[in-house]
């Protein structure tokens, strides 16, 4: 049977067109391959792009340790050790140059840009909470680390290190603490602080002419002489050749920025400058921009650190007496800042929030969990604050009147993982330099991480400028940071999170604290709010504000 005429038609269409679409298939299939790749491209570059410092730290930190590995069997002296990290030395000094003027115009512009108007009863939930979270993290940190003691087994102790620390009583660490918090002169405490130090007397002389007294007398000889210098059997340290007493606790001064006294002047300062209203504009405006200008040396500092790392860790690894002990020792102070981090992230803060607000936590931490990944991504609390806004307003409905007050604030003044890692890293530090802390002296420590994590910036790497405020305020040998700096490109993405984790958590809880305020609040002051504070506005500032910033 012969096909019709429009079979036929058909059929002579599909046998001519079939060759014509088999091209046109092939040249498809290729424009659509061409377009994968160069889609593929394209995401590599962004990728690139977004994690270039991530991956230069890491390249740092690798090829510096495989540096000094390859140096150490050359015997290098102590004079070109020196000569080896000195790019390094170079990082350290201009990220201490950034402190001053750092802790002291962002505590001042953050504090006085806050509206007297929203400080009510919300505005002091905020702060509460905020400073509650920041004391508990770092003494969660302080806890772990005296209990696991991450350096103690290192052996390692560099030349420059001071060895053991001077014995300080607890009670005159404390004293020190108060008389830092009111400096008599600023310009003074810019680079000295007050300090209780202890002289050194000999009481006795050569040892072998005591061997002839007897033990009553001997003792009757001690007591009169420790009632004469007005001191105590625990005053009393007994070396080889002669018997050497502590004096009375007597004032006096040591090298380093007094950062305690200055942020309470800082915050002292801020508060007066936000109460004086259209009169402080000036005078605020001026330490805003000089926030800013800060913010971006520290980025520019914070771009050379992949050079200095190389050259720290590699004059490190050449010092180091036992290469893979310290290695074990860096690895428990991770383990130990991990867990201190789980610890607070998963038990800490979900249990504030259920006895305050009496509500499951696994719905909360679902509706944040793309802030929590925004944030490990980009390790930034400030570079996050768009998307936690709107996992905050969006997914958990949260009132927009405590979004917008308590997120910006949050994220630059509240920073709970910071804390928590510089409590672990200071003692660390401690620790591998076989120093004791004292009861006071931990007291003290815990009182200046909580400050100097108040005072970072909630940028990428900002750690390592509030790490140096700890070490200097403690005593503590700031070139060993190069031994935080092997693992701190993946804990700073950690405790970025847990800063995040801490702010969401603080709206939940400040919004069930203040809910009769909020519900005796009318629409248009919600509304007035609202266009006060827009969202556009909002996010727009803080991408500027961590543009300009590089944590």
């Amino acid at each position: 049977m012969l096909p019709n005429s429009e079979n036929m038609s058909e059929v002579e269409l599909v046998e001519v067109a079939k060759p014509e679409d088999n091209e046109k298939n092939e040249r498809c299939s290729q424009t659509l391959d061409e377009v994968g790749s160069i889609r593929n491209g394209f995401n590599i570059w962004i990728f690139l792009k977004r994690n270039a410092f991530v991956l230069l730290t890491m390249a740092a930190v690798a090829f510096g340790i495989g540096l000094g590995f390859a140096l150490r069997h050359i015997n290098m002296s102590e004079r070109e050790i020196t000569y080896l990290t000195f790019p390094g030395e170079l990082l350290l000094r201009m990220l201490q140059m950034m402190v001053l003027p750092l802790v002291v115009s962002s505590v001042i512009a953050g504090i006085s840009n806050v509206d007297r108007k929203d400080f009510g009863k919300i505005g002091l939930w905020t702060f509460i909470y905020y400073l509650v979270t920041t004391v508990v993290a770092a003494f969660t940190g302080i806890f772990l680390a005296v209990v696991i003691k991450p350096g103690k087994s290192s052996r390692h102790t560099s030349e420059s290190s001071p060895g053991k620390t001077e014995a300080v009583h607890s009670v005159d660490a404390f004293l020190d603490l108060i008389r830092n918090m009111f400096p008599s002169n600023l310009v003074e405490a810019c680079f000295r602080k007050p300090q209780i130090y202890q002289q050194m007397v000999s009481l006795f002389f050569v040892i072998n002419l005591l061997s002839f007294l007897s033990c009553h007398t001997l003792l009757s000889l001690l007591l009169s002489l420790l009632l004469l210098y007005e001191l105590l059997f625990s005053d009393c340290v007994v070396y080889l050749d002669c018997f050497i007493c502590c004096l009375a606790p007597t004032a006096g001064t040591s090298d380093g920025i007094n950062v305690v006294g200055l942020l309470v002047f800082s915050v002292a300062f801020g508060l007066i400058l936000s109460s004086m209203g259209s009169e402080g504009k000036p005078l605020r405006d001026l330490f805003n921009c000089m926030n800013k200008a800060i913010m971006r040396l520290v980025s520019i500092a914070i771009w050379y650190s992949p050079v200095g790392i190389i050259f720290l860790l590699a004059g490190q690894v050449v010092k180091m007496t036992d290469a893979a002990e310290i290695g074990r020792d860096v690895g428990m102070y991770t383990l130990t800042v991990v867990t201190g981090l789980i610890i607070h992230g998963c038990v800490t803060l979900p249990l504030i929030y259920v006895i305050v607000t009496r509500k499951n936590p696994l719905r909360f931490y679902g509706g944040i969990l793309q802030a929590l990944s925004t944030a490990f991504g980009t390790s930034s609390s400030s570079a996050t604050l768009p998307v936690t806004l709107r996992c905050m307003e969006e997914n958990l409905k949260m009132d927009k009147q405590v979004t917008r007050f308590m997120l910006p604030v949050g994220a630059t003044m509240n920073m709970d993982g910071a804390a928590l890692y510089e409590a672990v890293a200071a003692l660390f530090i401690a620790q591998v330099n076989d120093m004791d802390f004292n009861v006071g002296q931990i007291i003290v420590l815990s009182l200046v991480v909580t400050a100097a994590s108040t005072g970072a910036a909630g940028i990428p790497q900002a750690g390592m400028v509030s790490m140096l405020i700890v070490l200097s305020s403690t005593g503590l040998p700031t070139e060993d940071i190069s031994l935080l700096l092997m693992v701190d490109w993946i804990l700073d993405r950690l405790r970025t999170a847990a800063n995040v984790l801490g702010d969401c958590i603080g709206v939940g809880v400040v919004q069930h604290l203040s809910r009769h305020e909020l519900q005796t609040s009318s629409p248009a002051e919600t509304n007035l709010v609202l266009e006060e504070n827009p969202p556009s506005k909002s996010i727009r500032k803080h991408r500027d504000h961590s543009s300009c910033k590089t944590q």
